[in-house]
């Protein structure tokens, strides 16, 4: 059994080889058992509209795109690698500016081959979600 440090070591490294969550400042808080939480930092250079500060919807979307593939490597079945067949996010309202965006996602359904996954956005506000996901992605083994 891999020891939970373990896992977010790995997934950490993974991050920071992916070039657009390295850019994005993207931090694993939590990963393990299908599950993970992955978190970025408001920045001025992520910005969608200079007039409100409001973070942009494609670095929401990276975000938990990012975290449901870190979600299907830390299953327990221990998937080889992953990529995203089909991703929905139902963008709920704005993120806050100036907060850390935090994105949790879990594997609830896994075959030999695909991983089904949920996730939502958050910032500081946890109770009134950023945005809403589901997808479905490889799970290769």
């Amino acid at each position: 059994m891999t020891d939970p440090d373990d896992h977010a070591r790995i997934a950490q490294q993974f991050i920071e080889a992916i070039p657009h969550a390295r850019a994005l400042g993207m931090r694993v808080e939590e990963i393990g058992a299908g599950r993970a939480t992955i978190s970025m930092p408001w920045a001025e250079h992520l910005v969608g509209d200079p007039r409100t500060g409001v973070i942009h919807g494609g670095v929401v979307s990276a975000l938990m795109d990012t975290c449901c593939g870190a979600a299907v490597m830390a299953h327990p079945t221990n998937p080889r690698s992953t990529a995203t067949i089909d991703l929905r996010i139902d963008y709920m309202r704005a993120a806050t500016p100036g907060q850390r965006i935090t994105a949790r996602a879990e594997c609830y359904h896994m075959t030999r081959s695909v991983a089904f996954l949920r996730a939502v956005a958050l910032d500081e506000d946890e109770a009134n979600p950023v945005a809403a996901a589901t997808g479905a992605f490889t799970a290769e083994r």
